[in-house]
């Protein structure tokens, strides 16, 4: 199972709000880029953006993909993403439920 999971990606990404987060997921399913999107509402981020400490209110997504698509994932994200400059981390599975990660993988072109 830790070989399989090492290719799938979980790839977080914040939006400044749900209308934005479902355009971003529904995009992002559309073109294939990933098996399934999580929005989770509610975020409060404490950031630094241009020399002022910010606080937002923010949707985090959760992104299921795998390693291959990660740059054309990214592209996409950049190109329809409302901030200058999105949030884009990808972390890769140490482990994960083996009919999962087969199932993200078969989801994916």
């Amino acid at each position: 199972m830790v070989i399989a999971a090492r290719s799938i990606q979980l790839v977080l990404v914040t939006a400044p709000d749900q209308k934005s987060g479902r355009s971003l997921a529904r995009a992002i399913l559309q073109a294939r880029l990933a098996a399934c999107v999580n929005l989770v509402p509610g975020l409060e981020s404490h950031y630094w953006w241009q020399a002022k400490l910010e606080r937002s209110q923010e949707v985090l997504l959760m992104i299921k993909t795998t390693r291959s698509h990660l740059s054309g994932l990214e592209k996409l994200i950049v190109r329809k993403h409302p901030y200058d400059t999105p949030e884009v981390i990808a972390l890769t599975l140490a482990a994960g439920n083996r009919r999962y990660l087969k199932w993200v993988k078969a989801n994916l072109v």
